[in-house]
């Protein structure tokens, strides 16, 4: 694990590694199971000054990626929106996102996005429900804001100290990753 955080520190330091964020943040809200933080991370605690920079780029690319997941479920749900949630499981979920849905809207795309329920179901699934929007645009920025930003703001301002506590404890680190992402597909399949 240690050899892996070397890695992404040193990829972090790249000359594309803000493509490669990007792309990363993009996919993840429209088709991947893999969040750009482990990216992220290492690119804010190398580049402090840019922090706010680089939750830009996250953030934006995510909200992107999401219209993409947005236009999947509208358009091509049965082609590719239901295969993708079929992947993960959801496809006998959909009924219960849709009850959710209609009755939190808004307030569902924001709470659900700052989960580390995969973000892309939450895109595809407001797509197919034709949720309004305007409003998915909105409450996609403002959540993913809210999660990149905030990750960027605690990085800065203990960026030193996080990395030290992350060097010294990688396993553990590593392993609570792998279980939050593990743990949201685990929400989405079983108790959501």
């Amino acid at each position: 694990m240690k050899r892996f955080y070397y890695w992404m520190l040193q990829k972090a330091g790249h000359p594309h590694a803000w493509w490669y964020l990007g792309a990363i943040s993009f996919a993840e809200s429209s088709v991947s199971p893999f969040p750009p933080d482990p990216l992220m991370v290492p690119m804010v605690l190398q580049n402090k000054e840019k922090a706010w920079s680089i939750a830009f780029l996250t953030t934006i690319t995510s909200v992107i990626g999401g219209i993409v997941g947005y236009g999947i479920g509208l358009f091509l749900f049965e082609t590719l929106g239901l295969p993708i949630l079929k992947t993960y499981g959801l496809e006998a979920k959909f009924a219960l996102f849709q009850e959710t849905f209609y009755r939190w809207g808004f307030w569902a795309i924001v709470i659900k996005a700052l989960t580390p329920i995969p973000f892309k179901l939450v895109t595809i699934t407001c797509g197919a429900l034709k949720f309004n929007f305007t409003l998915f645009v909105i409450a996609s920025t403002l959540s993913r804001g809210l999660r990149f930003y905030g990750m960027a703001a605690l990085l800065k301002r203990f960026g030193l100290s996080m990395q030290k506590v992350i060097e010294k404890n990688i396993q553990l680190v590593a392993w609570s990753f792998i279980g939050l992402l593990i743990g949201g597909f685990f929400l989405v399949k079983y108790v959501i």
